[in-house]
């Protein structure tokens, strides 16, 4: 095999100087929650908004996390989403009852055209809730008693219209501590969080930007939503984007266009307070990050190749290469690529406490996380994702039961 230009490995390296210096720069800005005391009884009225649909699995641990907390004022409402499992009579057993005005359940209404049901089951939620502050949260998380105090504060300290925060990810079989690993890569490598906070401690700058310049800096986890009723009503909710799948990301994009306007978006690790298993199975795994890849790249398939061809091409080839051109003149230059992917991949393992076999195993991880985009794309370009026995055929598209 002939030896790689000089060219080429340069312009692998610089993709992968630059994508450890975005990490670097990300780690360094993503602060964490911190405990807080609970305020007194004149604290600010917190609504815990948590959408579930045939979450028999985990919507004990969930709810009972929630209702522990040390938050004075506080409403729980949680949205049973015409579940066909057990989630109504588990949610009847934890006390949750559709006439208590701070514990209660909602059941949902029938999915109308053109919305998707998580963003749906959020729309009725907010509509239910009286807080000054929505915490929505997913059912698949637990939290520690001192959660909503350390989110009121962090949000308090810095302002905050959002605050999206990150949960210990919890892996056990193969599949997921392999591929839920690669979020992380991809959310610290690519999007710029440092610049978005740079920005909102320099306001003027921000509003001389355009707004579609600002939103690509945004970003959001569903799993942790906290923001003030007041931000959430200006960028119009869940309504706003009743169709889109990955309503996380287009939210935290929403915030991030205004900034120039006086909102504020933070993304943090709530690594201890929160967790969220996201998937348990790997078949599980392959289907949610189906369903969510190509949407969250909002139909601009220019980037979603950009993005694709970087992770095939500085982030798998080289530990291909490195094997297969061991004895070859290429080799220090491999090496030194597949150092910075390695070093990269440790200090987001050592930070969010993720799984090393995907770490380890990264050329594997690599080669699934593109094999999944390419699904995410074909399917929803042609017969659609199944999701919670609805089908959903492109990020935009109408949705059927």
């Amino acid at each position: 095999m002939p030896d790689l230009p000089v060219a080429y490995h340069f312009a692998v390296l610089a993709v992968l100087v630059l994508g450890l210096a975005t990490v670097l720069l990300n780690l360094t800005c993503f602060d964490g929650l911190t405990p807080a005391l609970p305020p007194g009884r004149d604290a600010r009225r917190v609504s815990i908004l948590v959408p579930a649909r045939n979450e028999e699995r985990c919507i004990g641990p969930c709810i009972k996390s929630l209702l522990a907390q040390d938050y004075p004022n506080f409403e729980l409402i949680v949205l049973d989403d015409q579940s066909s499992d057990a989630t109504p009579h588990l949610l009847d057993e934890l006390g949750l009852r559709p006439d208590n005005p701070h514990r209660r359940v909602i059941r949902g209404q029938p999915l109308p055209a053109g919305w998707v049901g998580k963003n749906w089951a959020c729309d009725q939620l907010a509509r239910a809730a009286t807080g000054e502050f929505l915490f929505f949260t997913d059912a698949d998380t637990t939290h520690a008693t001192g959660t909503v105090s350390a989110a009121v504060a962090y949000a308090e300290r810095r302002r905050a219209s959002l605050v999206s925060a990150w949960p210990r990810l919890v892996t056990v079989t193969w599949g997921e501590k392999l591929i839920i690993p690669m979020i992380l890569l991809l959310g610290m490598t690519h999007y710029p969080h440092w610049l978005l906070l740079a920005l909102q401690r320099w306001p003027r700058v921000a509003q001389v930007l355009p707004k579609a310049l600002l939103s690509v800096l945004g970003a959001g986890n569903g799993q942790f939503m906290f923001w003030r009723r007041a931000a959430y009503d200006t960028v119009g909710g869940h309504d706003a984007l009743r169709a889109h799948l990955v309503e996380d990301v287009a939210l935290g994009r929403a915030v991030a266009g205004r900034i120039g306007e006086g909102l504020r978006l933070f993304n943090c690790d709530a690594l201890r307070f929160s967790t969220c298993r996201m998937y348990r199975s790997f078949g599980e795994t392959w289907e949610g990050f189906t369903k969510n890849l190509w949407p969250a790249f909002e139909a601009r398939l220019a980037v979603f190749c950009f993005v694709g061809a970087t992770q095939l091409c500085a982030y798998f080839t080289p530990c291909l290469l490195l094997w297969l051109k061991w004895n070859s003149a290429d080799r220090p230059w491999l090496a030194a690529q597949v150092g910075l992917i390695v070093t990269i991949r440790i200090l987001l393992t050592v930070r969010y406490r993720t799984s090393w076999l995907s770490c380890l195993l990264h050329p594997l991880a690599e080669l699934f996380g593109i094999a999944i985009a390419l699904n995410s794309w074909r399917l929803a370009r042609h017969r659609g994702v199944m999701w919670k026995g609805r089908r959903y055929t492109t990020s935009s598209s109408s949705s059927s039961s």
